[in-house]
């Protein structure tokens, strides 16, 4: 049982509190009063408006069910639904032209390009791996994945093996060539860089095998170095606004066996990073919000740490200093060491018992994720930290699950009231829109002009638009495979619609345009083949899944220049509305028993992997093996798309609740075996009738249909905790 405290008219659990009170409180420039007085203030004046938009929401929906259903069986023209979502308010009037007006913006989020990090807060090492993946191996992201394959000697062992690190340095070396190229020859064929001395600015050489020298093509590229003593350390390069460090080591294991002595090529990778207090975290109680929060202060002071033991090693994990060189005119430049990390929120629909009315109604979850979040972030706009965050003065909060204009509004109300609680001045608080939902996308132009002032970002989250999409449409019909989703009409139209409509509103060189992230963390190298479409379709940033995949992702940064894309793409409409309203329906089309059962199984296996680790273990965001055994990178939105699915079929009658029960009870056994190495699982085949994680996952499914939106946070909270508290039992 939690353990509250009365503050004011709120009660506050006493965990949170002292977090509150005794950690955030002291330096941040709040008085801890006002900050209890104001929260109850924004409670009360902003609560009933919370709960009229979700209201709102369902009234809609059980229109469109409504429309849909006396439709059933006939094709209904994108016309004719256009026509009626705009009759009920669904489809809002577009605004006309217009560019955002956001100010205080770190340059790494308005003006360049590169991948982003997205890691559950909750768990300190990986919050603290994704902060510093600002930069990374090259070589070592390429030796250990598939990138460079293992055939012809150049397998992967517990060994450094000579063929296959030979083969890294090649590969390096012609990235290096594609990026920054020299006057002449091969970066491969450097036996030597040096920086002259004589004048200023210092100028960079490279003396190939030929003992001639050589420069860089566009000499501007050079942008600084390291020197220990008399001996060059790294060179410093510069393309496309990201950075290439050169390490030069000639007695380095590695630097000894290239010709110039070049032990790494270190890229700078993730610019930003967002710490996820959602969908990637299991934070169900006041003890989970608590361990959230105090890893979010710990970033902002700088004062985060893990320890864990990794080859029978204790490791210990601090965030990275800045990295220190010389430019080319001798001063010194500072590069920071870290992402810049934006922290998201929850949605509006989701509600904590972690603080409560006086008569013990739970707060909008929302609304103590922004108090709580921005004042941890004072103390970096403070600079108490030991690193600074945002050199601009600002705190990025990322929104997700906002349906629609009047959401995004209300969302910028919230902020303005938390910086006059927290004496911040106006508009420090910005946004980044998850475009994720039917209704957002559709208004998409509407909601970046209800945030104006504050957008930095809006992201295609094509996993939970997914969700969304076959929720809202679920009395439409059965809908496609799951897999065929991806290349249907609609999802096309909507990755091309946010960036074209992003770019109309004027976010180029003011705010991120993102893309979704590749699911798949051991699949490198078809990453490195496919992700490159990101870039090329004018985002400026994309999620990836690891540091090492920031890295690789990297890489595509260098061969597109984002913001010459923006320019081409700039006033090129390629997407309709029309298009977006396109449904991923079978239609007419049957399918085969087997290829029915096929489609179940993988949908069920997918969700009882996951499902299984949030209930029992608490794991937010999992790499969970497929039934091919390849990993895939599972958190809320994918549980969604999969519950959503099959409850359509089972609502159209594509199969049955026995078959659905029997295929689960299947896929159990089979994530049972797949986790039969983790000393903490708890496998669900021995009772399914007493496993949580099993009848959860059923719940989602037999319950889709009814939940709102399709989401699946009230599920699995309940009966998480519903776990946690037999444990304690």
């Amino acid at each position: 049982m939690t353990d509250y405290a009365t503050v004011d008219g709120l009660r506050v659990a006493t965990c949170l509190k002292e977090l509150i009170e005794d950690e955030m409180i002291p330096g941040s420039g709040v008085d801890g009063g006002a900050f209890w007085r104001e929260l109850e203030r924004i409670v009360d004046d902003l609560g009933p408006l919370n709960r009229a938009l979700l209201d709102r929401r369902d009234r809609l929906q059980d229109r469109i069910d409504e429309w849909l259903i006396t439709r059933r069986g006939r094709a209904v023209s994108a016309a004719e639904q256009a026509a009626f979502l705009s009759d009920i308010g669904y489809l809002e009037p577009e605004p006309g032209d217009f560019s955002i007006a956001t100010a205080g913006v770190d340059p790494e989020v308005a003006e360049r390009a590169g991948p982003q990090l997205v890691v559950p807060v909750d768990n300190a090492r990986y919050a603290l791996n994704a902060a510093n993946a600002r930069w990374g191996s090259l070589y070592d992201a390429l030796y250990g994945t598939d990138v460079i394959p293992e055939d012809g000697g150049a397998e992967r062992g517990a060994g450094y093996n000579p063929e296959r690190g030979a083969r890294v340095i090649d590969y390096a070396a012609r990235f290096l060539d594609q990026a920054v190229p020299l006057v002449r020859g091969s970066h491969g064929e450097v036996h030597q860089y040096l920086v002259e001395d004589d004048s200023l600015p210092h100028r960079l050489y490279a003396i190939l095998s030929d003992g001639q020298p050589t420069e860089l093509a566009d000499i501007n590229q050079f942008a600084g170095f390291q020197r220990g003593g008399d001996v060059l350390e790294a060179v410093l390069l510069r393309h496309h606004g990201l950075h290439i460090e050169l390490a030069i080591d000639r007695r380095h294991p590695i630097g000894r066996t290239h010709p110039a002595g070049l032990k790494d090529v270190i890229l700078e990778s993730a610019l930003t990073t967002i710490e996820d207090c959602e969908d990637s975290v299991a934070a169900v109680d006041a003890d989970d919000k608590t361990r959230v929060y105090r890893n979010w202060l710990g970033l902002m002071k700088g004062t985060l740490g893990a320890e864990f033991e990794k080859a029978g090693e204790v490791i210990k994990r601090r965030l990275s200093p800045d990295r220190e060189y010389l430019d080319p005119h001798g001063q010194p430049l500072i590069l920071p060491g870290r992402s810049l990390l934006l922290v998201r929120n929850v949605g509006p629909a989701m509600y904590t018992d972690a603080v409560t009315t006086a008569a013990g109604e739970p707060i909008p979850e929302g609304f103590l994720d922004a108090m709580v979040t921005a004042l941890a972030a004072c103390h970096d706009l403070n600079g108490n930290g030991k690193y600074r965050n945002s050199r601009s003065g600002s705190v990025y909060i990322v929104k997700p699950k906002q349906h629609g204009t009047d959401e995004v509004a209300a969302t910028v109300e919230l902020f303005a009231r938390v910086e006059a609680a927290l004496g911040l001045e106006p508009k420090t608080l910005k946004i980044g829109i998850m475009d994720e939902e039917r209704r957002t996308t559709l208004n998409l132009k509407a909601c970046i002009a209800a945030a104006r002032e504050r957008l930095i970002f809006i992201n295609t989250g094509f996993l939970d638009r997914t969700g969304d999409e076959i929720h809202t449409g679920m009395e439409a019909g059965p809908v496609i495979p799951k897999a065929e989703i991806k290349s249907a009409r609609w999802m096309l139209a909507y990755e091309d619609w946010n960036v074209d409509v992003g770019l109309a509103a004027g976010l180029s060189g003011r705010a991120q345009i993102g893309k979704g992230m590749w699911a798949m963390p051991d699949e490198m190298a078809a990453m490195v083949e496919s992700k490159i479409e990101h870039p090329r379709a004018g985002a400026s940033t994309a999620w990836v899944p690891s540091p090492t995949a920031a890295t690789l992702h990297a890489m595509h940064y260098h061969r597109v220049d984002v913001a010459a894309r923006q320019r081409e793409l700039a006033g090129q409409r390629r997407a309709a509305v029309e298009d977006l309203l396109a449904m991923p329906l079978l239609g007419t089309r049957r399918l085969e028993p087997a290829a029915i059962e096929r489609e179940l199984e993988g949908n069920a296996q997918g969700i009882l992997g996951y499902v299984v680790r949030w209930v029992e273990q608490g794991v937010g965001c999992s790499k969970v093996p497929d039934l091919a055994d390849t990993g895939l990178m599972e958190d809320r939105a994918t549980l969604r798309i999969s519950s959503q699915h099959i409850a359509n079929w089972l609502h159209h009658g594509l199969v049955d609740k026995q078959q659905v029960s029997a295929t689960f009870e299947k896929m159990a056994r089979v994530v049972d075996c797949q986790n039969a190495g983790d000393p903490a699982y708890r496998p669900m085949a021995h009772d399914f009738e007493q496993s949580h994680a099993f009848q959860a996952a059923l719940e989602l499914v037999f319950g889709g249909r009814e939940s709102a939106n399709g989401y699946t946070e009230e599920t699995l909270h309940r009966w998480r905790r519903r776990f946690k508290a037999s444990s304690r039992g």
